[in-house]
């Protein structure tokens, strides 16, 4: 795997657990990041902290770490170059992919730590403009 080029992102993510039946509500779509997984057991969404109703069980206090892509689909290791260091230096993660590219969330408390990790492992994290 070559070396990655990885951005964070600005919002404190939470990450939630729904019941099975619940319905995704309408304003989810207005978040500038969120993701949904549902399976038969569950739907979970990944939201900005700010956007996560009171009633809904969450685990908060997350950042995003996303590899600037596009990826090509056909490349492999690529969460496990990520993964891998990180999980060695005993950073937990919840990982997302879209199409485009990766995304590695962590705890905020965790953030340092998992920057310097990927930097030792030949992976860029570029600050955006205003971080």
């Amino acid at each position: 795997m070559t070396s990655l080029t990885l951005t964070v992102l600005p919002e404190r993510l939470a990450i939630c657990h729904l019941p099975p039946e619940a319905p995704l509500p309408e304003w989810l779509a207005r978040a500038p990041f969120w993701s949904v997984t549902r399976t038969a057991q569950e739907p979970s969404i990944v939201l900005p902290e700010e956007n996560v109703p009171a009633s809904w069980e969450a685990e908060r206090g997350y950042r995003c770490l996303k590899v600037l892509g596009p990826l090509d689909l056909s490349l492999t290791g690529v969460l496990a170059s990520l993964a891998v260091p990180l999980a060695e230096a005993g950073v937990s993660i919840f990982a997302i992919s879209t199409c485009d590219t990766d995304y590695v969330l962590v705890r905020e408390d965790d953030l340092e730590r998992a920057k310097g990790v990927l930097a030792v492992g030949g992976h860029t994290v570029a600050e955006l403009p205003g971080q």
